[in-house]
């Protein structure tokens, strides 16, 4: 039986986005960048210009996505919150187990990645914190519903606020260990890494207190 049309559509849609993407990350990988074109992308991808506009609506985005992917399949560790048996760990305090979660996962390869393809733009680059936000909105959605399936007991908004905190933290260790280290994959980065990663984790854990008890009062 064939496939109604609706679903043919919506099929070749998937195929042609998907077919974008590919290209995409392949010219990246070829470039080492994002210098090719409209016309360069829609070759490679055996589609028009129409089409990638149909699903884009400009070449950083289509390199957006290629970096969102990359990166979002990283941590794909934090998704092993949900793999767990429901009741393995149901007994480890919250805050302990995305701690633990963010600990072991990589985040120094995909992140040298994103960098290297964004590039500085002179500070902070604008396209790498809109990719950022929106990987790490994308982990925190999932990692929320996993969490929230694990601790039923728990306050949604506490479970919400939680990882909200810790995944805008990421973005700001992020952006100052590409101050410090110049996003190199080393081990002195990935040991600068490790220590803004505890840092977030630490103030979080205690509400900022340190931070806030070190400003002066009038």
């Amino acid at each position: 039986m064939s496939l109604p049309v609706v679903d043919r559509r919506a099929a070749l849609k998937a195929r042609h986005r998907r077919a974008i993407v590919d290209a995409a990350a392949a010219l990246i990988a070829q470039s080492g960048g994002t210098t090719f074109s409209v016309d360069e992308l829609a070759e490679r991808a055996d589609v028009s210009r129409r089409t990638i506009f149909n699903h884009f609506a400009s070449l950083d985005d289509v390199v957006t996505e290629v970096c969102s992917e990359v990166v979002g399949a990283a941590l794909d560790r934090l998704d092993a919150i949900a793999s767990d048996e429901p009741g393995d760990r149901r007994d480890v305090p919250l805050f302990d187990e995305v701690a633990q979660a963010l600990r072991s996962t990589d985040f120094v390869t995909p992140l040298v990645y994103l960098t290297r393809v964004l590039g500085d733009e002179g500070g902070s680059s604008p396209r790498r914190v809109l990719t950022l936000i929106k990987v790490f909105a994308e982990v925190s959605s999932r990692l929320t519903a996993a969490l929230a399936g694990r601790h039923p007991d728990a306050d949604p908004v506490d479970v919400e606020l939680l990882v909200g905190a810790l995944m805008s933290g990421l973005i700001v260790i992020y952006l100052r260990w590409v101050d410090v280290t110049g996003a190199v994959d080393d081990p002195s980065s990935r040991e600068a890494w490790t220590c803004l990663l505890e840092r977030l984790l630490d103030a979080t854990r205690s509400g900022h207190r340190t931070v806030a008890s070190s400003l002066p009062t009038h």
